[in-house]
């Protein structure tokens, strides 16, 4: 006797996992989620800031989303990249999931931005999935560089 009908909206399975991945996500002390912004969501894609000479690199990992689902704002030197990504699903068969693992839906987040963060001086772009955004700094944030005469006179 088959006690398990694959055909069932409740799949117990799926509820250990789901289970699972809440304790691990409670007791993760240590994950770089801590440094997220107020609104931003467990599943929100993995962001890099990164600060040279002349500015700063923001790198955001987006595999599957679209340029157009895309929103990029800089207010009161605060970044915020919003998006959705969409999940193909195939429509009308039915399928049994045992493992989902790729998250979909709608996204946020929130960096905020050192002060010498110029918000005038950006540039955007995204390719192969990875959404790039380079900030400049303020002229006055900039190092200078002062060229030193020798006097040779006596």
């Amino acid at each position: 006797m088959n006690l398990v009908r694959r055909d069932s909206a409740y799949r117990p399975l799926n509820e250990f996992d789901r289970l699972r991945e809440e304790i691990n996500q409670l007791f993760d002390f240590g994950s770089e989620t801590d440094a997220r912004g107020l609104f931003d969501r467990s599943v929100s894609p993995p962001v890099d800031l990164v600060e040279n000479e002349e500015g700063f690199l923001v790198t955001c990992d987006l595999p599957g989303v679209d340029e157009k689902n895309l929103d990029v704002s800089i207010t009161n030197n605060v970044l915020t990249i919003r998006g959705e990504k969409h999940q193909e699903r195939n429509a009308g068969t039915e399928e049994t999931s045992y493992r989902r693992e790729i998250w979909s839906g709608s996204f946020q987040r929130t960096i905020s931005l050192p002060a010498t963060a110029n918000a005038d001086d950006v540039d955007a772009g995204m390719k192969n999935g990875v959404l790039t955004i380079r900030i400049g700094k303020r002229e006055e944030a900039k190092p200078r560089r002062i060229t030193v005469g020798v006097n040779q006179g006596r």
